[in-house]
């Protein structure tokens, strides 16, 4: 028998894969009875300069991304195989405020994330999300393709 999964983490990032995410790891969470937290980051750096109230703009964040994802979180929160449903939003620069500030705290088994949360010409100068957590992170990461 394989490994067993107890606690997965879902990194959401508003692209086209996000939804195939959140539906992967409903049902790997449901199939493992493990606990699942969906995350997200607000990328700060655009704000940066603004003075922008980060609290407030990761609170609505957090008000979209559960919107966006309505129907898996709630099967989410009704299935008896999932112990703990949870979702995070934080605001920072992507990578290292996903893995330091989301991820290490609440320390998953599994992450699952999508192939790619940046868009080409960005991903030529930083790299990928997947491709940080894959080196980065010390448990098993699932890298949901596009179609």
């Amino acid at each position: 028998m394989g490994k067993q999964y107890t606690r997965i983490f879902a990194a959401l990032d508003g692209a086209k894969t996000q939804e195939a995410v959140a539906e992967r790891a409903l049902k790997l969470a449901s199939e493992e009875h493990a606990s699942l937290c969906f995350g997200h980051v607000v990328d700060s750096v655009p704000y940066e300069a603004a003075g922008t109230d980060f609290a407030a703009l990761s609170s609505r964040m957090q008000e979209q991304l559960e919107q966006s994802i309505g129907d898996i979180l709630a099967a989410a929160k009704a299935d008896p195989n999932i112990p703990d449903v949870q979702v995070i939003v934080k605001a920072g620069r992507i990578t290292e405020t996903l893995a330091e500030q989301i991820i290490a705290p609440y320390d998953p088994d599994l992450v699952i994330c999508g192939e790619r949360g940046l868009s080409n010409i960005k991903y030529v100068f930083v790299g990928s999300v997947s491709t940080y957590l894959i080196r980065n992170l010390r448990c098993d990461v699932l890298v949901v393709k596009q179609d």
